[in-house]
C-alpha cells in the first residue's frame, strides 16, 4: 500500500506518561535516499514503488508526518561499563509509530529530551555499519532489529570532525531493554514497572500471559533467549562492542550497533571497541557479560518477582548457553548432535585458529568443502602441525558420517561472507564522495551470505594484514 494508507498505532503511548517524552523531530538539509529495502517493505506492506518516491524520503525525514503518528522518545536506564546511570532514554532515536507488531524508529533525527548535551543526529558512517549489519545478521539467521531505508543530506554534524549527517529508519518487534525495567525499579516507580512488564509479556511473549508467576516465567523466558542470542553471536564469530543494560533488548535482539566486529583472526581476547580499555565487552567475555546484565534485570524485576524464584533461574544460565553454544558449532562442523568429546574438539578448534592467527569465517567455510585433502585448510595458517593433529581428531569424529549431508550442512551454517570493517569502511569511503555502488554491492552479500558471489571473491578471504583487528569508537 501507498504511505498515506499504512494504518500505524502507537501501542508504548498506552504506558504511563513518565515512560515517554513527546518529540518534535527535527529534518535534515538536502536529503537523499541512499538505500531502501524491498524485503523489510514488504513485511511492512508498503508497495515497493512508494520506495522511490520523494515522499519515502520526506517520510525518513520527518518533513512528512503520517496522520497516525505521535512520534515519541523512550525512557531507560542502564550500566556502562559496569556502573549505573539513572537516566539516559533515546538520545537520538524518535518512534514514529507501529505497524502491525513492528516499530518503527528513525535514528537521527534531532534532539529528544535524553541527547544529554548531544545534537540528536547520526552521521553517514554509522548509519551505513548499522543499515548493512543488520541486514546481514537477518540473513545469518541471528535475531536483529532491521532497517526499512537510508537517507545522507548536505547536513554537517560534528563528531570528531565535521561529517554528513544521515537518518536510518530502524524496525523492530520490541525497542524495551532490560535499562527500561532498571530506570523504574531505581526510580520505585512500580507501578510503571508492572505496566512495561505487562506491555512486555503482551508484545513478546504472549504464550505466557494469564499463567500463574508470569512475571517469573518473563525473566525466565529473557534469560533463555538471551542465552541462545549469546552462543549465536560466539558461534559466528560477531564481537558486539557495548553491551551495557541498555543495549540490551528485552526480546532477545541484537540491537545499538556501534563499533561492532566479525572476527578477522580468531581472538578470544578481541576488543572491537577502543574505549573498553579493560576488555570489559571482549569477544570471549560476552556470555558471562550478558548473565551479568540478567543480573542487573533480575534485580530489577524483584518487585514483581520474587529473587527467591529468579535467582534459580539464573543460576542455570551456563547451562543453558553452553547447550545452545555446542548446537550451534555442531551444525558449522557436520556433526550430527552433541557426543562425548565434541566439547574439547570445538574449544581445541578455537585455540588451534587462534594459536595459527587463522580466519574465523574462512576456515571454516573451507572446512565445509572437505573431503581429506588437508590443502586448501593449511593454508589459512601460519603453521601446519597442530591443524594436523586438530584435524586427525576431527576426521575420526567424521568418520561414520554421510559426506554429502555433512557438507550440506555446514554449508548452510558456515557463510562466506560476513561483514567486516575493512569492507564496511570501505563502503563508506565510497558513499563520502557520493558513490554508493559499494553499499549496494555489500547490501547484496548480506543478504546472501551463504552464496558464492564470484564476482566478490576478494571480500571471502582473510582479511588483508593492514585492516585486521580494527577497533572502533561508540559513535562508530
Amino acid at each position: 500500500m501507498k504511505l498515506n494508507e499504512l494504518t500505524l498505532t502507537n501501542p508504548y503511548l498506552t504506558l504511563p506518561p513518565k515512560c515517554y517524552d513527546r518529540v518534535s523531530p527535527a529534518p535534515l538539509d538536502a536529503p537523499y535516499l541512499i538505500h531502501a529495502n524491498k524485503e523489510v517493505a514488504k513485511v511492512l506492506e508498503i508497495d515497493e514503488e512508494e520506495l522511490q518516491t520523494d515522499t519515502f524520503v520526506k517520510w525518513l525525514n520527518t518533513e512528512y508526518i503520517h496522520p497516525h503518528s505521535e512520534p515519541f522518545a523512550m525512557c531507560y536506564a542502564g550500566h556502562q561499563f559496569g556502573y549505573f546511570v539513572p537516566r539516559l532514554g533515546d538520545g537520538r532515536a524518535v518512534n514514529i509509530g507501529t505497524i502491525g507488531k513492528y516499530h518503527l524508529q528513525l535514528k537521527g533525527a534531532g534532539k529528544t529530551k535524553y541527547s544529554r548535551g548531544g545534537d540528536g543526529r547520526a552521521v553517514l558512517r554509522s548509519s551505513i555499519r548499522e543499515y548493512l549489519i543488520s541486514e546481514a545478521m537477518q540473513a545469518l539467521r541471528i535475531p536483529t532489529t532491521l532497517c526499512l531505508g537510508l537517507i545522507g543530506s548536505e547536513h554537517r554534524v560534528r563528531r570528531e570532525q565535521s561529517e554528513k549527517g544521515a537518518i536510518i529508519c530502524r524496525v523492530s518487534s520490541s525497542w524495551v531493554r532490560f535499562g527500561t525495567f532498571e530506570y523504574y525499579a531505581h526510580k520505585g516507580m512500580f507501578k510503571e514497572l508492572q505496566a512495561l512488564a505487562d506491555y512486555v509479556i503482551d508484545e513478546s511473549f504472549a504464550h505466557i500471559n494469564g499463567k500463574h508467576d508470569r512475571y517469573t516465567l518473563l525473566f525466565n523466558e529473557v534469560m533463555v533467549i538471551t542465552a541462545r542470542l549469546m552462543a549465536q553471536w560466539m558461534s559466528a564469530g560477531f564481537n558486539h562492542g557495548v553491551m551495557n543494560t541498555d543495549n540490551m533488548s528485552i526480546a532477545g535482539l541484537s540491537i545499538d550497533y556501534g563499533p561492532f566486529a566479525f572476527l578477522d583472526d580468531f581472538s578470544h581476547h578481541h576488543s572491537c571497541n577502543h574505549s573498553d580499555e579493560e576488555g570489559r565487552y571482549a569477544f570471549e567475555n560476552q556470555p558471562s557479560i550478558a548473565k551479568w546484565n540478567l543480573k542487573s534485570l533480575m534485580m530489577a524485576l524483584s518487585p514483581l518477582a520474587p529473587l527467591e524464584k529468579t535467582e534459580p533461574l539464573l543460576a542455570l544460565y551456563d547451562r543453558v548457553y553452553m547447550r545452545y553454544f555446542h548446537y550451534y558449532m555442531c551444525k558449522k562442523l557436520g556433526l550430527e548432535g552433541t557426543i562425548e568429546g565434541d566439547p574439547e574438539l570445538i574449544d581445541d578448534m578455537l585455540d588451534m585458529l587462534e594459536q595459527l592467527h587463522v580466519d574465523y569465517t574462512l576456515f571454516l567455510r573451507t572446512l565445509s568443502h572437505y573431503e581429506g585433502n588437508r590443502d586448501a585448510l593449511l593454508k589459512t595458517g601460519l603453521y601446519h602441525e597442530p591443524m594436523q593433529i586438530w584435524l586427525d581428531r576431527y576426521d575420526a569424529r567424521i568418520a561414520a558420517l554421510p559426506t554429502a549431508r555433512r557438507k550440506s550442512q555446514m554449508l548452510s551454517a558456515n557463510p562466506k561472507y560476513v561483514l567486516k570493517n575493512y569492507m564496511l569502511q570501505e563502503a563508506i569511503d565510497a558513499a563520502e564522495q557520493g558513490d554508493f555502488s559499494v553499499v549496494n554491492d555489500l547490501f547484496s552479500i548480506a543478504q546472501n551470505p551463504f552464496e558464492e558471489h564470484p564476482e566478490f571473491e576478494r571480500w571471502a578471504q582473510a582479511t588483508p594484514q593492514a585492516f585486521k583487528n580494527q577497533r572502533l569508537s561508540c559513535s562508530s
